[in-house]
């Protein structure tokens, strides 16, 4: 720890985020989202090498998704009680050895089961990276860190299937697509090093017990939900498919009686339904739920499509997106100024900034299908990129605006499970049903279509913008 962090702690003056710190919680902020799409464009390559079926493949993927949000909760509630610090650093090395065994896996199911780890450990790191934000800057530092937090995340999310490409194309040392999870190694021993010197240690002032019951039904209902919705298709959806589906109701009315009840009780469920009469926090994230899904929906299907449809190699599929992280960076990097002056009517410009360039996208496909490339996805893309940059960021803010520093971990937990479980549920949906119509549709129309899906969803999020809280705390 540096000597500014460790005599914040000691002093019990509020402690202080610097540069450093910053940087280096965004690093762990980072490698969890690329991780998330890494894969897309690894998995063709992932398949013939540890000959897995689509099933299996489509687990590699789930598995990762489904641990990631089911213990996000937890892991910011763990933060508050035994302190961010901690749990940032046991996350990020549990995150890198898991991250090593993906790299190593001799079988499909060791990836499985080493994926499933790896989304485990982010659980446990991710929500320390907002409450340490929360808890170590305020006033313009906080809004200037959040905005970077939100860029990061975006670039993460487009960059990951980049970078896929480049290295599952480089063939490091012939090592093919295991380097797009032995990357994250050294990345982590850097992280270690500066977290230890540079990340303040926060906690809770009143720490709070974990919340058992709540625990395990929030747990049993995003599985009974993500699950079904991400391998029933692969699966043929067998009988328990449906009947996980029919359940998931019953088990999360159960879960809010309950945490309602510890509520008004005075105890302390894992998620307060108290919390969600933050108008801020309410809004933003019914907002949040259906970008994710569209966004993560879109990097799935394209990346399918451009390899399998339009034959491209996983370079030349990747490189198709950046123009959309070029935009994004550049655009993003304009996101605080522009709310000070806008408000949250940023929101709504960018979603309509970003179905024009769905609109361009789709049309390109319909006109320049299967010779598609970086110039012909370039307009579109690039447009999409910054009505995206407009949006994500600024959410973020919104929905932590609020947020008291004593249940910073557990707001930064609820906000990161809605982005995680609509992440996971965009490639259950729109995945699904770009797979479904490629066979009879062909794949040109199929995209098309599954690119008109995802424009309803941008509709919705512009409508709902209008309910954010003009202002941003």
């Amino acid at each position: 720890m540096s000597t500014s962090a460790a005599s914040s702690v000691t002093s019990g003056a509020p402690p202080v985020l610097g540069a450093l710190g910053l940087f280096t919680v965004l690093l762990g902020a980072a490698l969890p989202l690329i991780d998330f799409f890494i894969v897309n464009v690894a998995l063709p390559t992932i398949g013939e090498d540890l000959h897995a079926g689509e099933a299996v493949l489509e687990l590699v993927v789930a598995g990762y998704g489904v641990a990631y949000a089911v213990l996000l909760v937890l892991g910011g509630r763990l933060g508050d009680l035994f302190g961010r610090r901690r749990l940032f650093l046991g996350g990020l090395a549990a995150f890198g050895l898991a991250s090593l065994a993906c790299g190593l896996a001799p079988d499909a199911w060791t990836l499985v089961a080493a994926r499933a780890a790896q989304g485990a450990a982010a659980a446990a790191m991710l929500p320390q990276v907002l409450a340490t934000i929360q808890a170590g800057t305020a006033g313009a530092r906080r809004a200037r860190a959040m905005g970077l937090y939100g860029a990061t995340a975006g670039l993460s999310m487009v960059g990951g299937q980049i970078l896929g490409g480049v290295l599952v194309a480089a063939d490091i040392a012939g090592s093919g697509w295991r380097a797009v999870f032995l990357v994250n190694v050294p990345a982590v021993l850097v992280g270690l090093v500066l977290a230890v010197r540079a990340v303040p240690d926060t906690r809770s002032p009143r720490p709070e017990p974990v919340d058992g019951p709540g625990t395990v039904l929030l747990a049993a209902s995003l599985l009974t939900l993500l699950v079904p919705l991400t391998e029933g298709r692969a699966a043929g959806w067998p009988l328990w498919t449906w009947a996980a589906l029919l359940a998931f109701p019953f088990v999360a009315w159960g879960f809010y009686a309950v945490e309602r009840r510890a509520d008004r009780a005075g105890r302390t469920p894992l998620v307060p339904p108290s919390l969600f009469a933050l108008p801020s926090l309410r809004r933003g994230l019914i907002l949040l739920a259906p970008f994710s899904v569209g966004f993560s929906g879109f990097m799935f299907v394209l990346a399918v499509a451009l390899q399998q449809g339009a034959e491209l190699g996983p370079v030349a599929a990747g490189v198709t997106l950046v123009p959309m992280a070029a935009a994004f960076f550049v655009v993003s990097l304009c996101g605080p100024r522009l709310v000070a002056r806008f408000g949250t009517r940023v929101v709504t410009a960018g979603g309509l900034i970003q179905v024009v360039g769905l609109v361009l996208i789709a049309l390109a496909v319909r006109r320049d299908w299967p010779d598609l490339g970086i110039v012909t996805l370039l307009p579109g893309g690039a447009v999409a990129g910054a009505g995206q940059a407009l949006q994500m960021p600024v959410l973020f803010r919104v929905i932590l605006s609020e947020v008291p520093t004593a249940r910073a971990g557990v707001g930064s937990g609820v906000m990161i499970t809605t982005q995680q479980s609509a992440l996971a549920l965009g490639v259950a949906t729109l995945g699904s049903l770009f797979l479904a119509l490629a066979p009879g549709m062909g794949m040109r129309d199929a995209l098309v279509t599954t690119l008109l899906a995802q424009l309803a969803l941008v509709v919705v999020t512009v409508a709902l913008s209008l309910r954010l809280p003009r202002e941003v705390g």
